[in-house]
């Protein structure tokens, strides 16, 4: 497998997969403000030509480290970061159902956002 990098696009709410210069897979997610700061997945979407590579995980593990670094947590509403984080307790934090509702109410209230 070629090397994977990852960068993350803040700005665009993705977090980005590259093998060289082609987007392999990414997590699209948004910064949530209230009641507290929280990285907030929604999609993962790996490219069919590259699934089955560990890119899935690679991307939500770097999600968690980049929160980390920020001390902030991940309020998780993406199916497949919800099960890789319950299969990596130890690197993913369980979220704050609070967090969770509010993510859930701002994704409903930004319906053509995602």
């Amino acid at each position: 497998m070629n090397e994977i990098s990852i960068r993350d696009d803040r700005a665009g709410g993705r977090l980005e997969a590259y093998a060289g210069d082609e987007v392999v897979g990414h997590i699209e997610y948004f910064v949530l403000e209230s009641p507290a700061r929280a990285l907030v997945p929604v999609h993962t979407i790996v490219e069919p030509a590259h699934e089955g590579k560990g890119i899935a995980g690679s991307l939500a593990r770097e999600l968690y480290t980049i929160a980390a670094r920020e001390g902030i947590p991940v309020a998780p509403l993406c199916p497949y970061v919800v099960k890789w984080a319950e299969r990596h307790p130890d690197e993913a934090p369980a979220a704050d159902p609070e967090l969770l509702r509010a993510a859930k109410a701002w994704l409903a209230a930004h319906p053509g956002r995602f």
